[in-house]
């Protein structure tokens, strides 16, 4: 069984598919459909719901951190111990939300059909926000498609509604009350969803996770279920059986060593932000352009590398920076370099029954030349084309070290050994540049398809290279993580 709040109301679940969507939940099964289903695939935002989860800051005081997600691409079985807010719940007593009356005063709502979607997106951006400011509501609403308005009314709502001063809500005055409420449905055993057919298990430890998956090495891990979930709504597969990670605490949290960071698999992205951006700035400027913050608020970091996908935007990076992941099975552990996971598309070196527990990323350090450029059709919310990751060390004007690593030019996302050589003990200078851009040929032959052309990517490598080296001449004109339309 696993349990929820509904809003105010308690939800016990164990006979449900557990491949129904939060969507698909609250639209067929309770009578909420306000929730509209756009693309089922994360892209439109016309889905999102917000979920609060039970959270102890440094000082040890409870709150409940309200996060905006896609309900297409979420599976029941993630509410489990968390509460469930949709577009229904934000009106009380008869009067709109804050949120709602700002959408409406400032002619944010044509058609409608996106409507629901902003609203909460808008609805997350002022419970996490005490003044946001530009970035971070276009950061809030970068997730959310209107065909309609032109988006100048919807941001004006988000200017009343989330920047000016905010008026404590019916969420703010009960939440003492959700906090007792979450506290008692907090999970103590491994929950599950069980249709008879189908079934879906929620290990609340890593030794429950390493056990479950030896009892059922055929079952599929989910964490975010950005990726997985694609396989429900957009494949019509089905998933027989299903192990949910995301309630395992000790895969969820962020180490700082002296010498490296340890990021459980089970981090959600947004909350990778901060500790990657203190250490590599450029790490953290892409993640901002890692999907939308609906995507990042779900989707992890293990499940970035476990995948396998030769397009996915953190490998690249995290190979460049000579990132290791720690591979658990039963009882035994192996560290890996990130490297050497990834054999052939979508082929990677785990064992059955073996699951990714951690990445461990080494800490900057002053000597190190890293940068981090993403190439996409798009700015915000769009799958990279190429993606490049830049790591050199440089000794008296003389390269002694460099990882250079791609994603988009092969098969899976791989270092450029040949680029590498050519610049290994020579001066970092332009003619040296230019030796390791014709070495990129050596290293890759890209394939053609509807992103980009193979001459096109290649052409893209060589000369974020080529900006790799301006850049750190002239840092003035420095324009990290740049798009190329």
């Amino acid at each position: 069984m696993i349990q929820f709040l509904l809003n105010q109301e308690l939800r016990s679940e164990h006979a449900l598919d557990p491949n129904l969507t939060v969507l698909n939940y609250l639209r067929d099964h309770v009578g909420k459909p306000g929730t509209k289903e756009g693309c089922a695939s994360g892209d439109c935002g016309a889905c999102t719901v917000v979920v609060g989860e039970l959270q102890t800051d440094d000082a040890g005081r409870e709150h409940i951190r309200y996060r905006s997600l896609n309900s297409c691409l979420t599976f029941v079985s993630s509410l489990h111990g968390k509460q469930l807010i949709s577009v229904e719940d934000l009106k009380h007593k008869g009067e709109l939300h804050s949120v709602q009356k700002a959408m409406v005063e400032c002619h944010g709502s044509q058609c409608g059909f996106c409507t629901p979607g902003f609203v909460m997106s808008l609805f997350a951006l002022q419970k996490n926000s005490e003044a946001p400011d530009h970035h971070k509501t276009h950061e809030a609403l970068a997730g959310n498609l209107c065909r309609c308005t032109g988006y100048r009314p919807i941001l004006e709502a988000a200017e009343q509604s989330c920047c000016a001063t905010r008026q404590p809500d019916q969420f703010d005055a009960r939440e003492a009350e959700t906090i007792a409420r979450l506290k008692a449905i907090a999970p103590t055993d491994i929950g599950e969803l069980n249709s008879g057919d189908k079934r879906c298990l929620v290990p609340l430890t890593v030794a429950d996770l390493a056990d479950l998956y030896d009892a059922y090495p055929q079952a599929r891990l989910l964490a975010g279920g950005t990726d997985l979930a694609l396989e429900v709504t957009q494949f019509h597969r089905t998933l027989p059986v299903m192990i949910y990670v995301g309630n395992v605490t000790e895969m969820k949290r962020i180490e700082h060593f002296d010498d490296r960071l340890e990021i459980g698999a089970a981090t959600a992205l947004s909350d990778c932000y901060d500790a990657l951006k203190a250490e590599y700035p450029d790490f953290g400027e892409l993640l901002q352009r890692f999907a939308s913050l609906q995507i990042r608020n779900q989707g992890t970091l293990g499940g970035n590398i476990g995948n396998a996908s030769p397009i996915g935007d953190s490998p690249p990076l995290l190979i460049a920076l000579g990132a290791q992941i720690v591979l658990c099975k039963g009882e035994t552990r192996r560290t890996l370099a990130l490297e050497d996971y990834f054999i052939d598309y979508r082929v990677t070196a785990r064992l059955e029954s073996e699951f990714i527990e951690k990445i461990i990323i080494p800490r900057a350090r002053t000597e190190q030349l890293f940068r981090a450029y993403k190439v996409s059709k798009r700015l915000d919310d769009d799958i990279s084309a190429v993606c490049a990751a830049f790591n050199l060390r440089v000794e008296n004007g003389v390269i002694t070290d460099a990882r250079v690593a791609f994603g988009g030019m092969a098969a899976i996302p791989k270092r450029a050994n040949a680029c590498e050589t050519a610049l290994i003990g020579a001066p970092f200078n332009s003619a040296a540049v230019e030796r390791a851009c014709a070495a990129l040929a050596e290293d890759f032959t890209p394939l053609s398809d509807f992103r980009a052309s193979k001459e096109y990517r290649l052409l893209s490598a060589q000369n974020l290279l080529r900006k790799y080296f301006i850049e750190l001449q002239t840092p003035h004109i420095e324009t990290r993580v740049t798009a190329y339309v």
